[in-house]
Protein backbone atom coordinates (compact mmCIF):
# COMPACT_ATOMS: atom_id res chain seq x y z
CA UNK A 1 0.00 0.00 0.00
CA UNK A 2 3.45 2.11 0.95
CA UNK A 3 3.94 2.04 -2.83
CA UNK A 4 0.68 2.85 -3.99
CA UNK A 5 0.61 6.34 -1.87
CA UNK A 6 4.32 7.30 -2.70
CA UNK A 7 3.48 7.05 -6.49
CA UNK A 8 0.42 9.03 -6.02
CA UNK A 9 2.40 11.73 -3.65
CA UNK A 10 4.98 11.80 -6.41
CA UNK A 11 2.66 12.25 -9.44
CA UNK A 12 0.96 15.68 -7.56
CA UNK A 13 4.39 17.11 -6.41
CA UNK A 14 4.81 16.95 -9.84
CA UNK A 15 2.50 18.41 -11.44
CA UNK A 16 3.76 21.83 -8.89
CA UNK A 17 6.93 21.51 -9.69
CA UNK A 18 8.37 20.05 -13.17
CA UNK A 19 5.06 21.26 -14.52
CA UNK A 20 5.76 24.90 -13.26
CA UNK A 21 9.44 24.00 -14.96
CA UNK A 22 7.75 22.98 -18.31
CA UNK A 23 5.36 25.48 -18.35
CA UNK A 24 8.28 28.03 -17.97
CA UNK A 25 10.50 26.38 -20.46
CA UNK A 26 7.38 27.19 -23.20
CA UNK A 27 6.59 30.88 -21.81
CA UNK A 28 2.88 31.39 -22.01
CA UNK A 29 1.75 35.02 -22.03
CA UNK A 30 -1.45 37.09 -22.51
CA UNK A 31 -1.95 36.64 -26.76
CA UNK A 32 -5.68 36.06 -27.71
CA UNK A 33 -5.94 32.77 -28.45
CA UNK A 34 -7.81 30.74 -31.28
CA UNK A 35 -11.03 30.29 -29.62
CA UNK A 36 -11.00 33.91 -29.09
CA UNK A 37 -9.97 35.08 -32.63
CA UNK A 38 -11.37 32.71 -34.66
CA UNK A 39 -14.52 31.41 -32.73
CA UNK A 40 -17.11 29.73 -35.38
CA UNK A 41 -19.32 28.37 -32.79
CA UNK A 42 -18.42 24.49 -33.93
CA UNK A 43 -14.62 23.70 -33.52
CA UNK A 44 -13.22 27.23 -32.57
CA UNK A 45 -15.64 27.85 -29.05
CA UNK A 46 -14.28 29.24 -25.98
CA UNK A 47 -14.38 27.10 -22.48
CA UNK A 48 -14.26 28.08 -19.08
CA UNK A 49 -10.90 26.11 -17.79
CA UNK A 50 -12.35 23.56 -15.27
CA UNK A 51 -14.67 22.55 -18.29
CA UNK A 52 -11.48 22.58 -20.97
CA UNK A 53 -9.83 20.63 -18.32
CA UNK A 54 -12.73 17.94 -17.84
CA UNK A 55 -13.22 17.60 -21.95
CA UNK A 56 -9.22 17.51 -21.97
CA UNK A 57 -9.38 14.34 -19.70
CA UNK A 58 -11.90 12.34 -20.73
CA UNK A 59 -10.70 12.74 -24.44
CA UNK A 60 -7.61 10.90 -23.23
CA UNK A 61 -8.83 8.59 -20.97
CA UNK A 62 -10.19 5.59 -22.73
CA UNK A 63 -9.91 2.41 -22.30
CA UNK A 64 -5.90 2.83 -22.32
CA UNK A 65 -5.48 4.10 -18.24
CA UNK A 66 -7.60 1.19 -17.49
CA UNK A 67 -7.10 -2.14 -19.70
CA UNK A 68 -3.84 -0.94 -20.64
CA UNK A 69 -2.93 -0.72 -16.76
CA UNK A 70 -4.42 -3.91 -16.27
CA UNK A 71 -1.96 -5.54 -18.58
CA UNK A 72 0.83 -3.85 -17.76
CA UNK A 73 0.04 -5.08 -14.13
CA UNK A 74 0.89 -8.32 -14.92
CA UNK A 75 4.83 -7.29 -14.96
CA UNK A 76 3.98 -6.43 -11.01
CA UNK A 77 4.49 -2.83 -9.44
CA UNK A 78 7.62 -2.07 -11.64
CA UNK A 79 4.44 -0.61 -13.52
CA UNK A 80 4.04 1.99 -11.25
CA UNK A 81 7.58 3.35 -12.11
CA UNK A 82 6.82 3.59 -15.62
CA UNK A 83 2.95 5.36 -14.96
CA UNK A 84 5.11 7.56 -12.91
CA UNK A 85 8.17 8.83 -14.88
CA UNK A 86 6.85 8.14 -18.21
CA UNK A 87 3.87 10.82 -17.01
CA UNK A 88 5.84 13.35 -15.32
CA UNK A 89 8.91 13.65 -17.75
CA UNK A 90 7.51 12.67 -20.88
CA UNK A 91 3.84 12.22 -21.21
CA UNK A 92 2.76 15.52 -19.98
CA UNK A 93 5.19 17.04 -21.07
CA UNK A 94 4.03 15.57 -24.32
CA UNK A 95 0.48 16.36 -24.05
CA UNK A 96 1.10 20.81 -23.00
CA UNK A 97 3.79 20.69 -25.80
CA UNK A 98 1.63 19.59 -28.41
CA UNK A 99 -1.46 21.57 -27.17
CA UNK A 100 0.16 24.85 -26.69
CA UNK A 101 2.59 24.85 -30.03
CA UNK A 102 -0.91 24.14 -31.83
CA UNK A 103 -2.40 26.75 -29.58
CA UNK A 104 0.32 29.17 -31.29
CA UNK A 105 -0.86 27.50 -34.82
CA UNK A 106 -4.14 28.45 -35.15
CA UNK A 107 -5.36 25.63 -33.27
CA UNK A 108 -3.66 23.02 -36.24
CA UNK A 109 -3.45 18.99 -35.96
CA UNK A 110 -0.51 17.47 -35.00
CA UNK A 111 -0.23 16.03 -38.91
CA UNK A 112 0.06 19.90 -40.01
CA UNK A 113 2.66 20.89 -36.72
CA UNK A 114 5.04 18.74 -37.88
CA UNK A 115 4.90 19.33 -41.48
CA UNK A 116 5.71 23.13 -40.00
CA UNK A 117 8.55 21.99 -37.72
CA UNK A 118 9.46 19.00 -39.62
CA UNK A 119 9.16 19.46 -43.00
CA UNK A 120 6.39 18.76 -46.00
CA UNK A 121 7.38 15.11 -46.26
CA UNK A 122 6.59 14.17 -42.49
CA UNK A 123 3.07 16.29 -42.80
CA UNK A 124 1.48 14.29 -45.39
CA UNK A 125 3.72 10.84 -43.44
CA UNK A 126 1.81 12.21 -40.11
CA UNK A 127 -1.45 13.22 -41.96
CA UNK A 128 -1.83 9.08 -42.95
CA UNK A 129 -0.67 8.19 -39.57
CA UNK A 130 -2.70 10.38 -37.83
CA UNK A 131 -5.68 9.08 -39.53
CA UNK A 132 -5.02 5.31 -39.44
CA UNK A 133 -4.18 5.41 -35.69
CA UNK A 134 -7.37 7.77 -35.32
CA UNK A 135 -9.61 5.13 -36.80
CA UNK A 136 -8.16 2.25 -34.84
CA UNK A 137 -8.76 4.33 -31.42
CA UNK A 138 -12.42 5.08 -32.52
CA UNK A 139 -13.02 1.17 -33.50
CA UNK A 140 -10.95 -0.07 -30.65
CA UNK A 141 -13.57 2.81 -28.34
CA UNK A 142 -16.75 1.14 -30.25
CA UNK A 143 -15.65 -2.42 -28.88
CA UNK A 144 -14.56 -2.41 -25.71
CA UNK A 145 -17.55 -0.04 -24.19
CA UNK A 146 -20.25 -2.60 -25.88
CA UNK A 147 -19.24 -5.74 -24.63
CA UNK A 148 -18.98 -4.00 -21.07
CA UNK A 149 -22.72 -2.43 -21.59
CA UNK A 150 -23.62 -5.83 -23.02
CA UNK A 151 -22.52 -7.46 -19.50
CA UNK A 152 -25.27 -5.31 -17.49
CA UNK A 153 -28.21 -5.51 -20.00
CA UNK A 154 -30.57 -7.81 -21.30
CA UNK A 155 -29.47 -11.00 -23.42
CA UNK A 156 -31.02 -9.90 -26.56
CA UNK A 157 -29.38 -6.43 -26.23
CA UNK A 158 -25.77 -8.05 -26.95
CA UNK A 159 -22.82 -6.77 -28.14
CA UNK A 160 -23.79 -6.06 -31.98
CA UNK A 161 -26.81 -3.81 -30.85
CA UNK A 162 -24.45 -1.79 -28.79
CA UNK A 163 -21.74 -1.29 -31.31
CA UNK A 164 -24.87 0.39 -33.43
CA UNK A 165 -26.00 2.41 -30.88
CA UNK A 166 -22.80 3.65 -29.83
CA UNK A 167 -21.41 4.35 -33.36
CA UNK A 168 -24.71 6.55 -33.75
CA UNK A 169 -23.97 8.42 -31.08
CA UNK A 170 -20.65 8.83 -32.86
CA UNK A 171 -22.12 10.24 -35.43
CA UNK A 172 -24.00 12.88 -33.40
CA UNK A 173 -21.15 14.16 -31.43
CA UNK A 174 -18.73 14.24 -34.77
CA UNK A 175 -21.12 16.83 -36.46
CA UNK A 176 -22.43 18.82 -34.09
CA UNK A 177 -20.70 21.80 -32.28
CA UNK A 178 -18.20 20.91 -29.84
CA UNK A 179 -20.06 22.75 -27.08
CA UNK A 180 -23.31 20.90 -27.47
CA UNK A 181 -22.89 17.36 -27.06
CA UNK A 182 -19.24 17.09 -25.77
CA UNK A 183 -19.12 20.18 -23.69
CA UNK A 184 -22.10 19.55 -22.01
CA UNK A 185 -21.88 15.57 -21.05
CA UNK A 186 -18.30 15.33 -20.83
CA UNK A 187 -17.96 17.59 -17.15
CA UNK A 188 -20.65 14.97 -15.75
CA UNK A 189 -18.60 11.92 -17.11
CA UNK A 190 -15.81 13.16 -15.50
CA UNK A 191 -16.81 13.71 -12.30
CA UNK A 192 -18.35 9.97 -12.65
CA UNK A 193 -14.67 9.29 -13.72
CA UNK A 194 -12.89 10.40 -11.00
CA UNK A 195 -15.75 8.91 -8.62
CA UNK A 196 -15.22 5.59 -10.09
CA UNK A 197 -11.23 6.04 -9.40
CA UNK A 198 -12.08 6.97 -5.78
CA UNK A 199 -14.07 4.15 -5.20
CA UNK A 200 -12.40 1.83 -6.22
CA UNK A 201 -8.97 2.86 -4.49
CA UNK A 202 -11.26 3.17 -0.96
CA UNK A 203 -12.50 -0.38 -1.78
CA UNK A 204 -8.95 -1.58 -2.16
CA UNK A 205 -8.31 -0.03 1.50
CA UNK A 206 -11.68 -1.25 2.43
CA UNK A 207 -10.98 -4.96 1.97
CA UNK A 208 -7.65 -5.18 3.28
CA UNK A 209 -6.11 -5.92 -0.20
CA UNK A 210 -2.42 -6.37 -0.49
CA UNK A 211 -0.28 -4.51 -2.91
CA UNK A 212 3.10 -5.46 -3.48
CA UNK A 213 6.04 -2.49 -3.17
CA UNK A 214 7.93 -1.43 -6.00
CA UNK A 215 10.76 -3.45 -7.20
CA UNK A 216 12.10 -4.03 -10.45
CA UNK A 217 11.68 -7.53 -10.73
CA UNK A 218 9.74 -8.85 -14.32
CA UNK A 219 7.05 -10.99 -12.68
CA UNK A 220 4.96 -11.50 -15.78
CA UNK A 221 3.83 -15.34 -15.96
CA UNK A 222 4.63 -16.05 -19.19
CA UNK A 223 8.22 -14.22 -19.13
CA UNK A 224 7.65 -11.28 -21.46
CA UNK A 225 10.30 -8.84 -21.26
CA UNK A 226 9.51 -5.49 -19.69
CA UNK A 227 11.18 -4.02 -22.47
CA UNK A 228 10.16 -2.54 -24.45
CA UNK A 229 6.91 -4.52 -24.12
CA UNK A 230 5.56 -3.00 -20.96
CA UNK A 231 6.36 0.78 -22.52
CA UNK A 232 3.74 -0.50 -25.17
CA UNK A 233 1.56 -1.87 -23.46
CA UNK A 234 1.04 0.87 -20.89
CA UNK A 235 0.57 4.03 -23.40
CA UNK A 236 -2.57 5.88 -22.30
CA UNK A 237 -1.80 6.61 -18.40
CA UNK A 238 2.35 7.12 -18.99
CA UNK A 239 2.76 8.19 -22.27
CA UNK A 240 0.04 8.25 -25.67
CA UNK A 241 0.76 9.37 -29.04
CA UNK A 242 -3.49 9.76 -29.31
CA UNK A 243 -3.21 12.61 -26.85
CA UNK A 244 -1.31 14.71 -29.74
CA UNK A 245 -4.31 14.48 -31.70
CA UNK A 246 -6.66 15.52 -28.79
CA UNK A 247 -4.57 18.53 -27.36
CA UNK A 248 -5.37 20.53 -30.34
CA UNK A 249 -9.08 20.17 -30.15
CA UNK A 250 -9.08 21.78 -26.74
CA UNK A 251 -6.44 24.49 -27.94
CA UNK A 252 -9.61 25.53 -30.03
CA UNK A 253 -10.89 26.18 -26.92
CA UNK A 254 -8.60 27.41 -23.98
CA UNK A 255 -9.25 31.20 -23.55
CA UNK A 256 -6.37 31.83 -22.21
CA UNK A 257 -2.39 30.02 -22.62
CA UNK A 258 -1.52 30.43 -18.79
CA UNK A 259 -4.62 28.00 -18.23
CA UNK A 260 -2.76 25.49 -20.67
CA UNK A 261 -0.84 23.96 -17.41
CA UNK A 262 -3.93 23.03 -15.80
CA UNK A 263 -5.91 21.79 -18.81
CA UNK A 264 -2.91 19.63 -20.81
CA UNK A 265 0.14 18.82 -17.94
CA UNK A 266 -3.02 18.30 -15.26
CA UNK A 267 -5.48 16.22 -17.28
CA UNK A 268 -2.45 13.57 -18.32
CA UNK A 269 -1.15 13.27 -14.70
CA UNK A 270 -5.00 12.72 -13.58
CA UNK A 271 -5.32 10.04 -15.99
CA UNK A 272 -1.81 8.76 -14.78
CA UNK A 273 -3.29 8.61 -11.40
CA UNK A 274 -6.43 6.75 -12.68
CA UNK A 275 -4.05 3.93 -14.57
CA UNK A 276 -1.95 3.81 -10.80
CA UNK A 277 -5.14 2.89 -9.56
CA UNK A 278 -6.53 0.33 -12.08
CA UNK A 279 -2.65 -1.56 -11.85
CA UNK A 280 -2.73 -1.72 -8.48
CA UNK A 281 -6.42 -2.32 -8.10
CA UNK A 282 -5.78 -5.44 -10.89
CA UNK A 283 -3.01 -6.84 -8.81
CA UNK A 284 -4.90 -6.26 -5.08
CA UNK A 285 -7.86 -8.04 -6.10
CA UNK A 286 -6.35 -11.16 -8.18
CA UNK A 287 -3.61 -11.75 -5.81
CA UNK A 288 -0.91 -12.48 -7.93
CA UNK A 289 0.28 -11.61 -11.42
CA UNK A 290 -0.11 -14.94 -12.55
CA UNK A 291 -4.35 -15.02 -11.53
CA UNK A 292 -4.45 -11.31 -13.61
CA UNK A 293 -2.89 -12.50 -16.24
CA UNK A 294 -5.02 -16.23 -16.50
CA UNK A 295 -8.45 -13.78 -16.24
CA UNK A 296 -7.75 -11.19 -18.69
CA UNK A 297 -6.91 -14.44 -21.27
CA UNK A 298 -9.92 -16.37 -20.19
CA UNK A 299 -12.79 -13.39 -19.40
CA UNK A 300 -11.27 -10.77 -21.73
CA UNK A 301 -10.14 -6.92 -20.45
CA UNK A 302 -14.26 -5.88 -19.86
CA UNK A 303 -14.49 -9.11 -18.14
CA UNK A 304 -12.09 -8.03 -15.71
CA UNK A 305 -13.04 -4.67 -15.03
CA UNK A 306 -16.85 -6.14 -14.35
CA UNK A 307 -15.00 -8.13 -11.55
CA UNK A 308 -12.92 -5.86 -10.00
CA UNK A 309 -15.78 -3.11 -9.94
CA UNK A 310 -18.32 -5.45 -8.43
CA UNK A 311 -15.35 -7.06 -5.94
CA UNK A 312 -14.67 -4.23 -4.64
CA UNK A 313 -17.81 -2.09 -4.30
CA UNK A 314 -20.10 -4.29 -4.50
CA UNK A 315 -23.20 -4.45 -7.38
CA UNK A 316 -24.35 -0.85 -7.34
CA UNK A 317 -20.91 0.41 -6.68
CA UNK A 318 -19.76 -1.85 -9.21
CA UNK A 319 -22.01 -0.54 -11.64
CA UNK A 320 -21.31 3.12 -10.99
CA UNK A 321 -17.76 2.41 -11.75
CA UNK A 322 -18.27 0.32 -14.56
CA UNK A 323 -20.14 3.27 -16.02
CA UNK A 324 -17.02 5.47 -15.31
CA UNK A 325 -15.39 3.00 -17.40
CA UNK A 326 -17.79 2.52 -20.32
CA UNK A 327 -17.92 6.86 -20.19
CA UNK A 328 -13.84 6.65 -20.64
CA UNK A 329 -13.99 4.88 -24.25
CA UNK A 330 -16.75 6.16 -25.53
CA UNK A 331 -15.86 9.90 -25.03
CA UNK A 332 -12.41 9.05 -26.13
CA UNK A 333 -13.53 7.59 -29.56
CA UNK A 334 -16.18 9.95 -30.64
CA UNK A 335 -13.54 12.63 -30.44
CA UNK A 336 -11.04 10.36 -32.22
CA UNK A 337 -13.26 10.51 -35.08
CA UNK A 338 -14.19 14.49 -34.57
CA UNK A 339 -9.88 14.54 -34.64
CA UNK A 340 -9.92 12.64 -37.72
CA UNK A 341 -12.94 15.29 -39.53
CA UNK A 342 -10.58 18.42 -38.35
CA UNK A 343 -7.67 16.82 -40.13
CA UNK A 344 -9.36 15.63 -43.21
CA UNK A 345 -10.33 19.31 -43.13
CA UNK A 346 -7.24 20.60 -43.62
CA UNK A 347 -6.43 18.50 -46.22
CA UNK A 348 -9.16 18.97 -48.05
CA UNK A 349 -9.47 23.09 -47.32
CA UNK A 350 -13.27 21.99 -46.68
CA UNK A 351 -14.65 24.97 -44.29
CA UNK A 352 -16.64 23.08 -41.58
CA UNK A 353 -18.71 25.66 -40.13
CA UNK A 354 -21.38 24.33 -43.10
CA UNK A 355 -23.11 20.95 -41.58
CA UNK A 356 -22.95 19.73 -45.28
CA UNK A 357 -19.47 19.66 -45.36
CA UNK A 358 -18.93 17.56 -42.15
CA UNK A 359 -21.35 15.66 -43.47
CA UNK A 360 -18.95 14.29 -46.27
CA UNK A 361 -16.25 13.58 -44.42
CA UNK A 362 -17.72 12.35 -41.08
CA UNK A 363 -19.86 9.92 -42.88
CA UNK A 364 -17.36 7.74 -44.89
CA UNK A 365 -15.44 8.04 -41.48
CA UNK A 366 -17.89 6.38 -39.55
CA UNK A 367 -18.65 3.86 -42.28
CA UNK A 368 -15.40 2.55 -42.15
CA UNK A 369 -15.01 2.36 -38.49
CA UNK A 370 -18.23 0.17 -38.54
CA UNK A 371 -16.13 -2.47 -40.74
CA UNK A 372 -13.09 -2.32 -38.53
CA UNK A 373 -15.32 -3.46 -35.88
CA UNK A 374 -15.73 -6.79 -37.34
CA UNK A 375 -11.56 -7.43 -36.87
CA UNK A 376 -10.71 -9.50 -33.70
CA UNK A 377 -10.09 -6.79 -30.75
CA UNK A 378 -6.59 -8.16 -29.31
CA UNK A 379 -5.12 -7.80 -33.02
CA UNK A 380 -6.32 -3.98 -32.96
CA UNK A 381 -4.98 -3.02 -29.80
CA UNK A 382 -1.81 -4.47 -30.48
CA UNK A 383 -1.40 -2.45 -34.10
CA UNK A 384 -3.00 0.73 -32.02
CA UNK A 385 -0.96 0.19 -29.13
CA UNK A 386 2.75 0.50 -31.25
CA UNK A 387 1.36 2.61 -33.54
CA UNK A 388 0.33 4.91 -30.04
CA UNK A 389 3.73 5.24 -29.55
CA UNK A 390 5.03 5.66 -32.85
CA UNK A 391 3.07 8.92 -32.97
CA UNK A 392 4.10 10.11 -29.28
CA UNK A 393 7.57 9.57 -30.78
CA UNK A 394 7.30 11.91 -33.54
CA UNK A 395 5.41 14.58 -31.79
CA UNK A 396 7.95 14.65 -29.23
CA UNK A 397 10.66 15.28 -31.95
CA UNK A 398 8.14 18.07 -33.61
CA UNK A 399 7.85 19.89 -29.72
CA UNK A 400 12.05 19.38 -30.09
CA UNK A 401 11.56 21.33 -32.52
CA UNK A 402 9.97 24.20 -32.07
CA UNK A 403 11.57 24.87 -28.62
CA UNK A 404 14.73 24.74 -31.25
CA UNK A 405 13.52 27.35 -32.91
CA UNK A 406 11.19 29.30 -30.42
CA UNK A 407 13.08 28.67 -27.48
CA UNK A 408 15.23 31.73 -25.87
CA UNK A 409 17.98 29.12 -24.66
CA UNK A 410 18.34 26.54 -27.10
CA UNK A 411 19.02 23.90 -23.86
CA UNK A 412 15.65 23.56 -23.25
CA UNK A 413 15.03 21.55 -26.12
CA UNK A 414 16.64 18.81 -24.64
CA UNK A 415 13.25 18.77 -22.13
CA UNK A 416 11.49 17.07 -25.52
CA UNK A 417 14.45 15.64 -26.72
CA UNK A 418 15.49 13.28 -23.92
CA UNK A 419 12.01 11.22 -23.91
CA UNK A 420 11.75 11.55 -27.71
CA UNK A 421 15.09 9.88 -28.01
CA UNK A 422 13.77 7.01 -25.11
CA UNK A 423 10.27 6.41 -27.17
CA UNK A 424 12.25 5.92 -30.61
CA UNK A 425 14.26 2.97 -28.94
CA UNK A 426 10.77 1.60 -27.34
CA UNK A 427 8.66 1.70 -30.87
CA UNK A 428 11.64 0.50 -33.11
CA UNK A 429 12.62 -2.41 -30.43
CA UNK A 430 8.88 -3.49 -30.45
CA UNK A 431 8.13 -3.62 -33.98
CA UNK A 432 11.08 -5.63 -34.45
CA UNK A 433 10.37 -8.08 -31.88
CA UNK A 434 6.66 -8.23 -31.74
CA UNK A 435 4.87 -10.57 -33.51
CA UNK A 436 2.52 -8.52 -35.09
CA UNK A 437 6.11 -7.04 -36.49
CA UNK A 438 9.03 -8.68 -37.44
CA UNK A 439 9.57 -11.47 -34.89
CA UNK A 440 13.05 -10.91 -34.48
CA UNK A 441 15.39 -12.17 -31.04
CA UNK A 442 16.07 -9.72 -29.00
CA UNK A 443 19.67 -10.14 -29.70
CA UNK A 444 18.81 -8.55 -32.70
CA UNK A 445 16.54 -5.66 -31.85
CA UNK A 446 17.94 -4.44 -28.71
CA UNK A 447 20.92 -3.12 -30.26
CA UNK A 448 19.09 -1.84 -33.25
CA UNK A 449 17.15 -0.22 -31.48
CA UNK A 450 19.39 1.75 -29.52
CA UNK A 451 21.45 2.95 -32.75
CA UNK A 452 18.22 4.02 -34.16
CA UNK A 453 17.46 6.32 -31.27
CA UNK A 454 21.41 7.10 -31.05
CA UNK A 455 21.15 8.55 -34.90
CA UNK A 456 17.76 10.50 -33.75
CA UNK A 457 19.76 12.14 -31.05
CA UNK A 458 22.53 12.70 -33.31
CA UNK A 459 20.70 13.99 -35.60
CA UNK A 460 18.85 16.40 -32.94
CA UNK A 461 22.45 17.57 -31.17
CA UNK A 462 23.73 18.11 -34.84
CA UNK A 463 20.74 20.65 -35.47
CA UNK A 464 21.21 22.23 -32.12
CA UNK A 465 24.80 23.06 -32.89
CA UNK A 466 23.30 24.75 -36.18
CA UNK A 467 20.84 26.65 -34.38
CA UNK A 468 23.81 28.06 -31.84
CA UNK A 469 25.01 29.67 -34.84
Amino acid sequence: MLSLLLSLGVLIAGYFTYGRIVEKVFSPDDRETPAVRMNDGVDFVPMKTWKAFLVQLLNIAGTGPIFGALMGACFGPVVFLWIIFGSLLGGAVHDYMVGMISERNEGKSIAELSGIYLGSGARWGMRIFSIVLLLLTGTVFVTSPAALIARLTPENLGVGFWIVVILIYYVLATLLPIDKIIGKLYPVFGVVLIIMAVGIYAGIIKGGYHIPEISFENLHPSGLPIWPFMFITVACGAISGFHATQSPMIAKCISSEREGRKVFYGAMLTESVIALIWAAGGVAFYGATSELSSALSSIGQSGVVYDISTGLLGHAGGILAVIGVVACPITSGDTAFRSARLILSEITGLDQKPIKNRLVITVPLLALGAILTQLDFNVLWRYFSWSNQTLAMISLWVATAYLLKNADKKYKSMMTALPATFMSAVSCTYILMADEGFSLSAGVAYPVGIIFAAACFALFVYLYKRNLK
